[in-house]
């Protein structure tokens, strides 16, 4: 691959058993990923409820997952499997989230095409006319209720099935407060809304000015809107959620910043 990203210094937030791929691409591209993990992900204590639940899911006629996480969670509660069944179609948010369905050995019945999201998944034909249908949500504890409130709108009898939570990590930020102080973090990488919101709580309040400097490349406007209000002043959008589409948007960034320098 070219050489692209020119050394710069890439803070990669993402949770340390995800960020690997991105990482590697990052090196790969010629950057310096700078791994500082501001989410842990973390199995809800509750895997009796889960395992009931898995158990009966022909009360259901959708099953929609909503990030790889819920899948890997849900598998590791129900020894490693969850029973195929010819009358539940299942619906993945993403192609992550489809991915590690298949793995599973699970079909996928519904994914966004793009913009992969509740409200991609709600636009799709599949769910315009709900009344009386019973879905369950598989997610992380406090995810987003915009599917789930659509739904019951549109008639439809809706459940959730928390499977994992989102934590904030122990561990040290003197290193990334260094590279703040001396101007060498160049590019920051958010995934989520939970991944900003710990970042700036790890950092603390006296360095968010450093902090806002930096440009960020996020994975939705909902991030962008919620960086933006934080006080973030050059945030970039990648064109989806893929490591690929985030890499792509670092070097964009990257060559930007190169030419206003020479």
């Amino acid at each position: 691959m070219s050489k692209l990203l020119n050394r710069a210094r890439i803070l990669v937030t993402r949770p340390a058993h995800q960020a690997e791929n991105l990482c590697r691409l990052i090196e790969e591209h010629g950057g310096i990923p700078i791994r500082f993990p501001t989410l842990d992900i973390v199995a809800v204590d509750d895997n009796f409820t889960i395992r009931q639940s898995l158990s009966d899911l022909d009360r259901f006629q959708w099953v929609c997952f909503m990030s790889a996480n819920a899948v890997d969670f849900a598998l590791k509660a129900n020894s490693g499997r969850i029973a195929r069944l010819k009358t539940v179609r299942l619906a993945a948010i993403g192609q992550a989230t489809a991915h590690a369905l298949e793995l599973a050995g699970l079909p996928v019945d519904l994914m966004p095409e793009k913009n992969y999201n509740s409200e991609a998944l709600l636009a799709m034909p599949h769910l315009q006319h709900v009344q009386e249908q019973k879905f369950l949500i598989i997610r992380g504890e406090g995810g987003r209720d915009e599917l789930a409130t659509t739904l019951r709108n549109r008639g439809a009898h809706v459940e959730y099935l928390d499977v994992y939570k989102r934590v904030l990590p122990g561990i040290n930020a003197a290193p990334v407060l260094r590279l703040l102080a001396e101007n060498k973090l160049d590019v920051i990488t958010i995934t989520s809304v939970e991944a900003l919101q710990n970042l700036l709580t790890m950092v603390g309040k006296g360095q968010h000015k450093l902090l806002n400097e930096v440009p960020l490349v996020v994975i939705s406007d909902r991030i962008r809107h919620m960086a933006a209000e934080r006080g973030f002043e050059r945030v970039h959008v990648s064109d989806s959620p893929s490591d690929t589409a985030i890499v792509e948007k670092l070097t964009l960034i990257d060559g930007e910043q190169s030419d206003r320098i020479d």
